[in-house]
């Protein structure tokens, strides 16, 4: 069994591995892009221009520097949370609001949520209404943003108080298997959110319209028909109401399945390019990267779980995080806290999977679509979005989900050379 000093040393050690680290990668993103910014990379020489590269450049080294200054924040916070007693002092608030057990656990883990976003608001505000402002993105009022904020808050407690409360219940109720319970509890809920999103959720914060645009429709259903797909819609996402960014996506379960297109990439693509960018999201489903990565992150659920029912009776573990006072909740919560240390030394394993199911998606795009049209459509969302067309190789493997641009274009290329062969 670890000692608490075992515990608190490699508490520690992951804390400055993971803090140094993030900091590091930063580092090394912004001197890339810095090398870069007077050159277009070849591949994009021809349709991106040095104004419009640069812009790319500098919202990105403008996004790492605030980057860097949460990275520290949210450090220093999990310090103060941890090892500075601010667990416990949350512990004795609830404590002192309610004599029932698992109520205050749902107020131990409702106080941090609370208190740590609302320190956390100044970053959010900084982002949408200087830096994003600084850059034409940001179209949100500041009264949209309050209403996001009510509305977030409202909906997680509404989701989040009965969830935590039945956790809670069965770390307590279930015997020494209760991982195995809580499991079949996440699994549930995880399905009903994605059956419910498309639907209940997301319309509390954005207006969908369905499709216009009979051409264009007629386009996208003619390729859901060569491909197999059947949806419950095609929706037109007011995503301008918020920001300039474009961007499409295919939700849901069941009978709830939607096409999502934003307006703002609507009404900067050709109706073929649309049909590429389309095809690459259905190319998501045809192979099965949604199921299989829900089947790889409940079985991570499940080890992660069954790690915290081995923690969980063992003092050492709360005493070498600061905590005095051991409950469920804050097992749960500490756990939670703690898990982005351990696994952050991995994400570039998850990194590759992902990058490797984009190429897929993006091979099935050039077999039921073209491209070409997929590569136009790119380079415009690339433009459109100021995303850096030059990215650290480390950087990218910890960080990003997609290839980098140039290895995007360069694998469409030779998709289409081999199919004029």
């Amino acid at each position: 069994m670890p000692t608490s000093h075992t515990i608190y040393v490699l508490f520690l050690l992951f804390f400055v591995i993971n803090t140094l680290g993030q900091l590091y990668l930063s580092f090394r993103q912004s001197r890339a892009v810095l090398a870069h910014r007077h050159a277009v990379p070849a591949a994009f020489m021809e349709t991106v221009s040095p104004a419009e590269h640069q812009k790319g450049a500098d919202y990105t080294l403008a996004k790492q520097g605030l980057a860097r200054y949460e990275i520290l924040f949210q450090a220093a916070l999990l310090l103060i949370f941890t090892l500075g007693g601010g667990l416990n002092t949350l512990f004795l608030i609830s404590q002192k609001i309610t004599a029932q057990p698992i109520g205050q656990g749902v107020l131990l883990i409702g106080l941090f949520v609370l208190i740590n976003g609302i320190l956390s608001l100044p970053f959010d505000l900084y982002r949408h209404f200087r830096l994003e402002a600084q850059f034409g993105f940001n179209r949100m009022t500041l009264a949209t943003f309050i209403s996001d904020q009510i509305k977030g808050v409202l909906l997680t407690t509404v989701l989040g108080a009965p969830l935590l409360f039945a956790v809670i219940y069965l770390m307590g109720a279930a015997g020494n298997g209760w991982w195995l319970w809580v499991w079949g509890l996440w699994l549930g809920f995880s399905w009903l959110m994605m059956w419910a999103f498309p639907k209940w959720i997301a319309p509390l914060f954005n207006r969908f319209t369905p499709l216009a645009d009979l051409d264009l429709k007629q386009r996208i259903e003619a390729l859901l028909h060569r491909t197999g797909f059947h949806s419950n819609g095609i929706f037109v996402m007011d995503g301008s109401k918020r920001s300039g960014h474009g961007n499409a996506y295919f939700t849901g379960l069941g009978k709830n399945k939607r096409i999502v297109f934003f307006d703002t990439l609507i009404k900067d693509m050709l109706p073929e390019e649309v049909e590429a960018i389309l095809a690459h999201e259905l190319g998501h489903f045809a192979h099965k990267h949604i199921i299989k990565q829900m089947l790889l992150t409940s079985v991570l659920v499940l080890l992660v779980l069954a790690i915290l029912g081995w923690l969980l009776p063992q003092a050492a573990f709360y005493q070498g995080l600061g905590v005095s006072h051991a409950s469920y909740a804050m097992a749960l919560l500490l756990f939670l806290l703690v898990l982005p240390l351990m696994i952050f030394p991995f994400s570039p394993l998850a990194g590759l999977l992902s990058r490797r199911n984009e190429f897929e998606a993006d091979r099935f795009a050039a077999k039921y679509a073209h491209a070409q049209d997929l590569i136009r459509a790119l380079t415009k969302l690339y433009r459109s979005n100021a995303a850096s067309l030059v990215s650290d190789v480390w950087y990218s493997r910890f960080y990003d989900s997609h290839p980098p641009a140039h290895e995007r274009i360069a694998a469409l290329q030779v998709a289409i050379k081999s199919t004029s062969t």
